[in-house]
């Protein structure tokens, strides 16, 4: 299957049923799934049924899917998923950004690396207008992933936590660029060279 995207070290491609066993890992394991779930894991049969559906949902307005499977381009090893995709259906300017990486490639720049790299590709070759993440405002890894990828913290305001988990009284956070802002952030780097 042909890559969406490559970069130094990671080679992103549509998800397919055959990453149902691997996503599944990935939503088992408690740190991952701290600031989602509290630590819950997410059964096989959820993954089944809605989680992975929903991963390999194509996009109406893009004609593509929404979410990538990261793969480590030396070894081939899942990293697990990186998200950008517009958040209605119907609106290709808007994308929003997202991922979630195997404990095993925590703090080794992957995270950073594919979202700088969605980044610049919705800018420069989707059309994207403006880019969105959000998180808990207690993940503290997940914000400064965002920062490095250029996003910048826009507000804070309560999710919708139908069973609150630790840290969700504190509300969560969205960081956003726009394309206008990428470019002059380019230009100002470039002339600093």
């Amino acid at each position: 299957m042909a890559p969406f995207l490559l970069t130094e070290r990671l080679s992103l491609r549509p998800l397919t049923a055959r990453d149902l066993h691997r996503i599944c890992a990935l939503d088992s394991d408690p740190e991952v799934m701290r600031y989602l779930t509290g630590g819950a894991p997410v059964s096989p049969e959820e993954v089944r049924d809605r989680v992975l559906p929903r991963l390999t949902h194509t996009v109406p307005c893009t004609g593509r899917p929404g979410f990538w499977a990261a793969e480590e381009r030396a070894t081939g090893a899942f990293l697990g998923w990186f998200e950008f995709r517009p958040p209605c259906d119907d609106n290709a300017a808007v994308a929003e950004l997202g991922y979630r990486l195997t404990r095993a490639s925590w703090g080794r720049g992957f995270a950073t690396e594919g979202a700088r790299a969605l980044v610049r590709k919705g800018f420069t070759e989707l059309g994207t207008e403006r880019v969105f993440a959000t998180a808990m405002a207690v993940n503290a890894g997940s914000r400064r992933v965002m920062e490095k990828a250029g996003l910048r913290y826009a507000r804070t305001f309560s999710g919708d936590w139908p069973e609150p988990i630790e840290g969700s009284e504190h509300g969560e956070v969205e960081y956003a660029l726009t394309r206008s802002e990428w470019q002059r952030a380019r230009a100002g780097a470039t002339a600093a060279r």
